[in-house]
């Protein structure tokens, strides 16, 4: 059975720790070895439960690397991966790390990084700028643009970009303009989305024409749309969205994720499971169908993009 919607982000299967809400934090000391294993389980469990998509990245650790030796392994021309470049992973694998990860959007960066991502050739078929930001230029950097143009037509493979932060609608209105050799250069985004921000259902026409996928990311926010302590004002969205969990039999991540379907049919929706629990409980939500009063009800509990990236800025890695 392939699933229809929903792949796998591979951020926690990769490196120890993660930005999220979690609380009761693993005490025992990381050992890779058995990182890398664990991580190679979650990969065939969500291949036998019928995930065909994989998105990766070198900014997570040795994810990249793990889903090379993995699809050698598997051998099928079914899986599709996409990979960013312009995140390099700096921690080393310790979980107390100061900075974990750090940004370069040149095109010496782009090129190294090419040079290992293409050993997921020939699955892969999506190559993004990871976390494009006005700030960092690279939009404007012909050099990369039209050295990613030329990826595209040597290797036949899809150019997108990832966005982050309280300007997605910004980093959106001007990727979408941007061309080379008289075509549209980026054809599929990675942005977040989730029933707290969702500045980006505006864009829901220009998003699903594109050639390329949209996909989905941080669908749980991060941790927060799952029932917590920590986030009193959601105490009504929690309630409604247990509702739906008991009456759809399945948990309330599902129904997140359900919603992000409701609004953009066409997406790929990104678990991002680190474990088989998390990985089938995702998964459930491909069973279900949000009603249209449903999805109003969900939607009704947005909040500003604002108060959303303020609020993921204080989370920690854990």
């Amino acid at each position: 059975m392939k699933l229809k919607y929903l792949g796998l982000g591979t951020a926690a299967i990769g490196r120890p720790v993660y930005i999220n809400i979690k609380e009761n934090a693993d005490e025992k000391p990381f050992n890779l070895s058995a990182f890398k294993t664990d991580g190679l389980k979650v990969l065939d469990e969500a291949y036998n439960n019928g995930v065909r998509f994989f998105d990766t990245s070198p900014g997570y650790g040795l994810a990249e690397e793990l889903l090379v030796g993995w699809l050698k392994q598997k051998n099928d021309p079914n899986i599709k991966v996409s990979t960013k470049w312009g995140y390099t992973y700096v921690a080393n694998f310790q979980p107390d790390a100061t900075i974990h990860e750090v940004k370069e959007h040149s095109l010496k960066k782009l090129n190294e990084q090419w040079e290992q991502s293409q050993l997921l050739l020939p699955n892969l078929g999506l190559y993004q700028i990871h976390s494009a930001t006005l700030d960092t230029g690279v939009l404007d950097n012909l050099e990369v643009l039209k050295r990613l143009h030329e990826l595209k037509k040597m290797h036949n493979i899809t150019i997108g970009l990832s966005t982050t932060g309280n300007n997605q609608t910004e980093i959106l209105e001007e990727a979408l303009s941007i061309e080379v050799e008289n075509e549209t250069l980026f054809q599929s985004y990675q942005s977040t989305f989730n029933i707290l921000d969702q500045s980006l259902a505006q864009y829901k026409n220009e998003l699903q024409k594109l050639s390329g996928p949209f996909i989905i990311k941080e669908a749980l926010a991060n941790g927060r749309l799952i029932p917590n302590s920590n986030y009193f004002d959601y105490k009504n969205l929690y309630t409604f969205m247990g509702i739906l969990a008991q009456k759809y039999k399945v948990g309330e991540d599902a129904i997140a994720l359900a919603y992000c379907r409701s609004i953009f049919p066409k997406a790929i929706v990104l678990s991002g499971a680190n474990s088989k629990a998390h990985l089938e409980a995702n998964i459930r939500a491909e069973s279900i169908a949000l009603t249209n009063s449903e999805t109003e009800q969900l939607s009704a509990f947005g909040i500003s993009s604002d108060k959303y990236w303020q609020e993921r800025k204080q989370l920690k890695w854990h």
